[in-house]
């Protein structure tokens, strides 16, 4: 398509060039591209910083050229020309400049020093030595500092970046928070943001660690890790991304993890520690980071209680089976473990809570908890009080 025009012709065709732009699509195919271009894209964050301090270098010997050097008179055979010289601000910047990249920057060194005679335009008598003995470090110093150092500091930030990318995948950087993204994307097609407990389980299951479980992960593990997390749960049963994020995250840079009995205190205590680090966070995005206590309370369903109901159930069925295949004495003493496990079984009787924890059993696996509900607590009570026998 060609516009005329009274003056000149205008073809349009070569916005068909931006077509080229189409290969883009192709980088996401590569793994290997996809870190060489992340690396470029995250060192621009430091490479402004790199830059001003390349300004102000060049600020700095550009004004102090043009007070030793400015008046030197110009040599159409020489290295200080018409375009080549100190006479101006400009011009002095271009000069330091092509120093920089090293392009005959001895001979620009060599026409700076004595006897180079003085410009008649500056006042001075045309047999007048403007030229100086400091052109030597003037010059060396330049080339030092820009050379060798400054240039030198973009390597520096991308290979830092490089190295950032690259490193032991086991320790969890900020480059995870993209595999997370990408992974809820696939179980929150419609990004509300919410997703069911049993997918958030299936994808923690298959995202590698440390962010994730990983498929390898055993399911007991996996229970513990997400009974620790313990976020709470919508009336559809779902679970918040920035809370399940910020789960993970404090679970495997262990951030204020305590002991059961004292993590109330441990939430309040980081509760306060991130008011004080940004005091105008809004209270909801508060909310979502550390739930308040009376949300996991009692009454509250929770990833905790649900998978502590799972845990429960498992650790019985695995017990029930080792007692059908193989013979218990009755005098036997339980491993510690199971013991305590036991133990907890047994207050949570007394106390009301195995109830709860039944309903939560009974929301997964129905059958399992309405055949085996009694027989469970009666198991637990009957084989907690073993270790006392002699």
């Amino acid at each position: 398509m060609v516009y005329h025009s009274q003056e000149n012709t205008f073809n349009v065709g070569f916005l068909r060039l931006f077509r080229a732009a189409r290969l883009i699509k192709l980088l996401r195919q590569g793994y290997t591209i996809r870190i060489l271009l992340w690396t470029f894209v995250q060192s621009f964050k430091a490479l402004p910083y790199v830059c001003l301090l390349i300004a102000m270098l060049f600020f700095i010997y550009a004004i102090i050229g043009m007070q030793v050097f400015g008046n030197i008179q110009y040599d159409p055979d020489d290295a200080i020309n018409r375009h080549n010289n100190f006479q101006s601000f400009v011009a002095a910047l271009l000069l330091l400049f092509r120093c920089a990249t090293g392009e005959s920057w001895p001979n620009i060194m060599l026409a700076c020093r004595k006897p180079a005679k003085c410009d008649i335009a500056a006042g001075k008598a045309s047999n007048e030595e403007c030229g100086s003995t400091l052109a030597y470090a003037y010059f060396v110093s330049f080339i030092f500092f820009c050379s060798f150092l400054m240039l030198n500091l973009f390597v520096a930030v991308i290979m830092d970046n490089f190295d950032y990318l690259t490193r032991d995948s086991s320790i969890l950087g900020a480059h995870h928070l993209d595999e997370f993204v990408r992974i809820w994307a696939e179980y929150d097609p419609n990004a509300t943001g919410k997703i069911h407990y049993t997918e958030m389980y299936d994808m923690l299951k298959n995202m590698d660690p440390p962010l994730g479980f990983g498929n390898k992960c055993p399911n007991r593990l996996a229970y513990k890790k997400l009974i620790r997390m313990n976020m709470p749960l919508d009336d559809e049963g779902k679970v918040n991304f920035t809370t399940t994020l910020f789960a993970l995250i404090r679970e495997n840079l262990n951030i204020k993890m305590r002991s059961p009995d004292e993590m109330d205190q441990a939430d309040e205590e980081l509760r306060e520690t991130i008011t004080h680090i940004w005091p105008l966070q809004a209270k909801k995005m508060l909310d979502l980071l550390v739930p308040r206590n009376d949300v996991l309370n009692a009454g509250k369903l929770t990833v905790g209680k649900i998978y502590a109901g799972l845990l429960i159930l498992e650790s019985w069925r695995s017990t029930r089976f080792k007692q059908n295949g193989v013979p218990v004495s009755t005098n036997a003493m339980l491993p510690a473990p199971l013991s305590k496990f036991v133990f907890t079984l047994v207050f949570m009787c007394n106390n009301g809570i195995f109830d709860e924890i039944i309903n939560i059993v009974s929301l997964v696996d129905p059958n399992e908890a309405r055949v085996n509900s009694c027989g469970l607590r009666q198991h637990s009570t009957r084989i907690a009080l073993r270790p006392f026998s002699r």
